[in-house]
Order: structure tokens, then C-alpha cells, then sequence
């Protein structure tokens, strides 16, 4: 997908057409890999969006639904920092929600918001590599932050051609695999079509089931509802995923990383109680086969070598 460049990422483009030259990210163990497959860097290539994802904070306690809000209106919806309710009232839905869920008060709109800043800055990448001739990007660091309460997602990586092949109608593809995994994947008769996302935000209200387990006095006990908040945000990250891998067309997904990030706060619907928000991320690189055999294409050996300099002085040794 072309997407506009702003205006100082289109003035670098175009400086990097006029000089001739080509920079990059990659190690010389990387440039030796990706030349081994017949690819050669052409740029380093980057970008980013900033959104701000405020009107799209709605949250209210998960487990709360029928507790009245800091409005006094029951089931309202409770912006973060608003102070709690005086109401009491026992939880009576849920205690635990993923934004893949959606419905008022979930975390949903917040993802949305934050899918479309990932999308953004990732197209933004595409068209710099299409800009300077590419068929692709490899090496590709997604980072996210905040940006004064916005959201910030920031990609970069090289962008890679193979000389002599044609471009074809489809866009370049985005790949966060290093360059020794990119030349093994394609030796292996597959090929990146494009980076995927599954990101979840999961909540779970601490009912008196939950505090009771988290006691130290419970000794060596599972906490049902921490378990059940994991898990949930895991699958529901993985569905988010598997539809990311089915629109860019690809038949599967090399996970690279899935960081998970749990934090507390107080709940906003009944005093004296918390909430555990779980944020799990899954990134890789969507893959579609090329070849119909996994045979190793004709071409040199690929040198692959231990980066741990006390194993190779212990295998000197053994010698």
C-alpha cells in the first residue's frame, strides 16, 4: 500500500536518488547473507506516525458492569485519572475483558487507534523502499512509545533489491527477519510477504476470589483470575494476528517476539479495589511459499558461525 511521505521524508528520498550512494543497517555477516540469495541494499529506509489515541480511552472496570460510574449512571464509562465511585456494589459481569472483545468500556478502540499508527508507519517504510527501487525491506525494528500522551510508532530497516528481477504489481514486502534468517528463508524456498501484528490489551477487576489467592497466607496456589487474564490476552493477540497474516495473504507467520506488559491502577468503579491491565504484543513476518521443494538452492554454502567467543575458544581447546 503507497502511502504519502511527509515532507521531509520526501526530501531524503530524494537526496538519496541523487547522490548514488546507499546506507544501512546491516552488519557485514548480514550484507554477506542477503548478497548470498542474490539481494543487495539499496537505502535505509524508516517511518512514522504519531496518533493521538485520547477520545479513544473510554475504560471502565471490566468486572463492574451494572456498578454505577463516576457519572452516576450505571455502566458509564470512566476516563483514566476520573476519580471512583462511592458506590460499593459487588461486581456482577465479567471480571475479565480483551479489547478484541469490544463493547463500551473495553480497551478496543484504543487498539484500533494504535493499529492504525502501525499501519501508517509501515506503509510509510513501503513506499520509501519502492521509492528507491526495492523489492523489500529486512531488519525491520518496530518500536512504540509515547509521544507528549500520544501514541508513537516508529519503524526502520534496509531496503533490499534483487538485480535483474522485474517489479511487480504487488508492494514491497516488510520483513523484521535479520539478514542470515532472511537468506535462510529463502533458500528454504519461501519468502516474506510483509510484517504482522496481533496486539491485545486484557483487564481484570480483583474480585475477592483474586485478592484471597494473591495473599501470601494462600502459600503455593494458583491465581485462577491472573491465569485467566494471560491467557485471554494471549488468544485474543493471536486472533488478532491470524487476521493480520490472512490480509496480507500470506499461508503462515516466523513469530519473532511477543513481549507482554502487566501494570495495575485503581479501579474506577469501586473503592478500595484494583484492576490488572495485561498488554501483549506478537510481531513477525508473514511467509508464503515460492518453491515447492525445501532443497537448498544452487548457489554457495552459507557459513553460519557461533557468535560466542568463549564456546569457539573452548572447541579450539578440544582440538
Amino acid at each position: 500500500m503507497s502511502a504519502e511521505l511527509p515532507a521531509v521524508a520526501a526530501a531524503r528520498m530524494a537526496a538519496l536518488r541523487s547522490s548514488g550512494t546507499w546506507g544501512s543497517a546491516l552488519t557485514a555477516d548480514e550484507f554477506a547473507a542477503i548478497r548470498s540469495v542474490g539481494f543487495e541494499p539499496v537505502g535505509q529506509v524508516f517511518g512514522a506516525a504519531v496518533y493521538d489515541a485520547g477520545a479513544a480511552i473510554g475504560y471502565s472496570c471490566p468486572g463492574a458492569s451494572g456498578a454505577s460510574g463516576a457519572s452516576g449512571v450505571p455502566g458509564a464509562l470512566v476516563a483514566p485519572g476520573a476519580p471512583p465511585s462511592s458506590g460499593r456494589r459487588a461486581p456482577t459481569g465479567s471480571a475479565t475483558r480483551v479489547s478484541g472483545q469490544g463493547g463500551a468500556g473495553s480497551f478496543g478502540p484504543l487498539v484500533q487507534a494504535m493499529d492504525q499508527a502501525r499501519h501508517t508507519a509501515v506503509d510509510r517504510l513501503i513506499t520509501e523502499c519502492a521509492q528507491l527501487g526495492g523489492h523489500g525491506v529486512v531488519g525491520v525494528h518496530v518500536s512504540r512509545g509515547s509521544f507528549l500522551g500520544a501514541t508513537q510508532f516508529t519503524v526502520i530497516g534496509t531496503a533490499v533489491r534483487a538485480p535483474g528481477a522485474a517489479h511487480g504489481r504487488s508492494a514491497p514486502f516488510a520483513s523484521d527477519l535479520s539478514g542470515q534468517d532472511f537468506a535462510k528463508l529463502i533458500r528454504a524456498g519461501w519468502v516474506p510477504v510483509g510484517l504482522a501484528l496481533g496486539l491485545s490489551i486484557g483487564s481484570r477487576h480483583d474480585d475477592r476470589d483474586t485478592n484471597r489467592q494473591a495473599r501470601w497466607t494462600s502459600g503455593n496456589a494458583e491465581i485462577v483470575g491472573w491465569t485467566e487474564l494471560v491467557s485471554q490476552s494471549r488468544h485474543d493477540a493471536r486472533c488478532q494476528l491470524e487476521t493480520d497474516v490472512s490480509r496480507l495473504g500470506a499461508e503462515g507467520v516466523v513469530i519473532a517476539a511477543m513481549p507482554m506488559r502487566v501494570r495495575q491502577r485503581d479501579c474506577p468503579a469501586t473503592v478500595g479495589r484494583r484492576d490488572h491491565i495485561v498488554e501483549t504484543s506478537l510481531i513477525g513476518t508473514a511467509v508464503a511459499r515460492f518453491a515447492k521443494t525445501d532443497q537448498r538452492a544452487d548457489g554457495p554454502p552459507l557459513a553460519i558461525m557461533s557468535l560466542d567467543p568463549q564456546r569457539r575458544q573452548a572447541a579450539r581447546i578440544r582440538l
